[in-house]
Order: C-alpha cells, then sequence, then structure tokens
C-alpha cells in the first residue's frame, strides 16, 4: 500500500478516491473505524491507496483527533509510505477546528514538523489566491457558504481561518512561487521551515498548480487539502516504478432497480432536485412531520419508490431553500431537525436495498454518512466518474451494491439522471 488517506466525511473519501482512482491508482474506501476490525487488511490487499471515512467535520475536535489518530495508526500499520488529510474544498470548519486540530495531531504522530493545506479544486470552480478561497470566482464568505447551518465560513482568508483553530503559526505558499514549479515550491517550504511555521497554506488555481504543489512537495510525508492536491500523486508513484497505473476491473450489478435520497440542502442539490422532479417521480420528506410520525413517514417514502419502480428511479428528497431550512431548525432545533432527516434517510435506504434496490445515489455528505453506516457497508471500491469529485462505488461484499455519493455542491443540474445512464454504461460492458 503506496498512499493511506484519512477524510473526515463519506463523499469526501469518495470524491479524494475518485482523483487517485482517475490517476490510475488501484483504490479501496474503508467507512467508519469499524472497517479497520479484523480482516480489513485482507480486503485492501492488492489496493494502491486506501481512504478512511469518517464523519469527523462537525463533531468536537477531540473526538476528531481521538478518531484521525486511529486511522493513521491502522494504515502505518498496513505499511503506507505516504499520508494524506481530505477535508472540503470550502474548508468547512469552525474557529476551534476540526482541519487546524486533526492536521497538528497527525502531524505529531508522524514526527512532521510541516505541512500545507490546499483545498483548491479548480475543476469544481474552487481556487485558492493569495491565500483567500473563491468558490466559481466569488469569495467564499459571499457565497451560500455563508449560511451553512453547521458549518458558515464567513472569512475567505484562509491563512486566518486555520490561525484562529491552530497552536502553530501559518504561513502562506504564494502564487508566484507555485507558478515558479516544484523547485520554487521545495524552496518556499524550506523558507517557511526555518521561520519555524509549521502550516501553510498553498495557492492554487489550476490543474497545474495543484500537480506542481504535488511534485514541489514529494519529500513530506502528509499532506492535508481537498481532492485536487492529489491529482498529482498517482504520478509520483508511477515514476518511481512502485505502480503500474492498470487500476481494477470491477463486476457491477445488472440486477434489481435504482433510487436516489437527497438529505443536502446546497445550492447545487436544490437545483438538481429540481430537474429530476421534471422528469422522474419525486417525493418531499418533511422534517415536522418526520417529527410526529417517522416511522410513518418512512413507510410511505419506501412504498413511493417501490410502486414507482417501473417509472424510476425515484427521488426521495428533503431540499429546501434557506428560509424555509431556517425555519424548520427554529422550530425544531438544529440538531433535531437534521438527525431527524439523517436517520429517516438511513431507514428508507435500509428497507429499500433490503426489497431490491441494487442502484443507489445519496447526495449529501451527512446523509450519505449516515446511510453508509445503516447499510453497514464497510467496504468499498471505486469506479468511474459520474461528474467530477463524484465515482460511481461499489459494495464488497453483501449486499451487491452500486453507491453513488455525492457531496452537496457537486454535480451538474442533470446529475442524478447521468448517474444512471453511467451505470447503464458500465453493466453492458
Amino acid at each position: 500500500m503506496l498512499l493511506g488517506c484519512i477524510a473526515d466525511d463519506f463523499t469526501g473519501a469518495t470524491d479524494l478516491a475518485n482523483v487517485l482512482t482517475r490517476g490510475g491508482m488501484s483504490c479501496v474506501q474503508l467507512n467508519g473505524l469499524g472497517a479497520l476490525r479484523d480482516g480489513a487488511a485482507e480486503r485492501v490487499a492488492d489496493a494502491d491507496a486506501v481512504v478512511v471515512a469518517l464523519k469527523s467535520r462537525s463533531i468536537p475536535a477531540a473526538d476528531a483527533v481521538a478518531q484521525s489518530l486511529q486511522a493513521l495508526s491502522w494504515l502505518r500499520s498496513q505499511g503506507c509510505e505516504k499520508f494524506f488529510f481530505k477535508y472540503c474544498s470550502t474548508f468547512d470548519s469552525t474557529d476551534e477546528g476540526n482541519i487546524g486540530p486533526v492536521a497538528e495531531a497527525l502531524m505529531e504522530a508522524l514526527g512532521a514538523d510541516f505541512t500545507i493545506a490546499c483545498p483548491a479544486a479548480p475543476e469544481n470552480g474552487r481556487t485558492v489566491y493569495q491565500g483567500h478561497l473563491f468558490v466559481n470566482g466569488v469569495l467564499l464568505s459571499e457565497t451560500g457558504m455563508r449560511h451553512h447551518p453547521i458549518t458558515p465560513m464567513t472569512d475567505a482568508n484562509l491563512v486566518r481561518v486555520l490561525a484562529r483553530q491552530s497552536a502553530g503559526e501559518v504561513g502562506l505558499i504564494e502564487t508566484s512561487a507555485v507558478h515558479a514549479g516544484a523547485g520554487s515550491i521545495a524552496e518556499r517550504v524550506g523558507q517557511l521551515r526555518a521561520e519555524g511555521t509549521r502550516l501553510a497554506i498553498a495557492d492554487a488555481i489550476s490543474a497545474a498548480d495543484l500537480v506542481a504543489l504535488a511534485d514541489g512537495t514529494e519529500e513530506l510525508s502528509l499532506l492535508t487539502g481537498g481532492s485536487g492536491l492529489a491529482l498529482g500523486l498517482p504520478d509520483l508513484f508511477k515514476r518511481s516504478g512502485r505502480m503500474d497505473g492498470r487500476g481494477a476491473k470491477l463486476n457491477w450489478p445488472v440486477d434489481g432497480y435504482g433510487a436516489v435520497i437527497s438529505g443536502s440542502c446546497s445550492q447545487a442539490t436544490n437545483g438538481q432536485v429540481a430537474v429530476m422532479s421534471k422528469t422522474h417521480p419525486a417525493m418531499a420528506l418533511s422534517p415536522a412531520a418526520l417529527a410526529s410520525d417517522q416511522a410513518g413517514e418512512v413507510e410511505k417514502a419506501v412504498h413511493f419508490v417501490q410502486s414507482n419502480r417501473s417509472a424510476g428511479p425515484a427521488l426521495i428528497y428533503s431540499t429546501a431553500p434557506p428560509d424555509e431550512l431556517a425555519a424548520v431548525q427554529a422550530s425544531l432545533g438544529q440538531e433535531q431537525a437534521s438527525q431527524l432527516i439523517e436517520s429517516a434517510m438511513a431507514e428508507i435506504a435500509q428497507q429499500l436495498v433490503a426489497g431490491g434496490v441494487r442502484r443507489l445515489v445519496v447526495a449529501g455528505g451527512e446523509t450519505s454518512g449516515a446511510v453508509v453506516t445503516a447499510l453497514g457497508l464497510d467496504t468499498l471500491a471505486i469506479g468511474p466518474e459520474i461528474d467530477p469529485g463524484v465515482p460511481w462505488t461499489l459494495a464488497l461484499g453483501d449486499p451487491d451494491l452500486a453507491l453513488a455519493l455525492k457531496s452537496g455542491n457537486f454535480g451538474g443540474p442533470d446529475f442524478f439522471s447521468k448517474a444512471f445512464s453511467v451505470l447503464d454504461d458500465l453493466a453492458a460492458v
């Protein structure tokens, strides 16, 4: 095993695994610390890279650190040579963490005195310039992320954001150094180290910048960032002769039917739900109704999908615009409203898979984590990309299931229907 990765949510894990797979690495995702039990080593024995998916983005920082260190310990026991801590390309965090505390804990465990932080994903419109994060050319603090219900991002200056949640000094690898190439980046790293800086935000506005960062930080044992920072890693391993880049062949399920479960309230997913609802059966879940009769609402949703299977795949969603979401949270409380949706979606997924669904798309990081946990899917092999950042995955073991886990902000307007078209092509091969 060449590369060991720790992701702070499940969709982020598949996003990273997708980048590595696209670069020719065979990659397996292990979901949660429970997946690291006896037998895990055998399940990933042929993989070039393993991504351990946690649900640690918005839990208390101390818990996130503890879970991440457990994942690191297991990955080190498998002989990994390099490590990657993956978080969201919108740097989702609070002033308490969890990016800074986890990064510093991993550094200490590895004996590393320096690492970089770069959430840039230009393919998805996320760029970092002079330490500021932009989303499709707009400062992060001016986007819908400023209204995020759990981790509102109101400051686009990542040096400032990371400094507030880190014990050590935070520096910057500027665009000028990145554009000058790998040698310039390595030189800048040396300067920052000499100054006593332990963490540095790295600018990146193009895929070429991300590849240069991988080359310029080759000697670092730990990298932290969004999935884009992994773009150049497969080539590093190929050039060293330690992997052949052929990837893995997977056998996709041809039986069963499909469904979409969406628990995200992002602008992108709102649009995707609207598009799919025009051509496919769609049912909205009401948090208020779930609060009064969750079992009854779950039963209605499952029946809706099953009764529309010939016209499907059907869509079950809890997507709502910001004002409607705020009203629900004010009525039920933010945490209760989120837990209601997550537990309902997880139960719906369980019943649908038990009833014959073999192709399932899940939108939203927290929803994806709840669904994967409820289904007991320890190990996912990573397949081809649907849209940038979102691949199909194949559950290894029971049940026989193709699963796509979509981060809320990812995918084009027709993502849901496109996902099933891609899978149809795979199954036909």
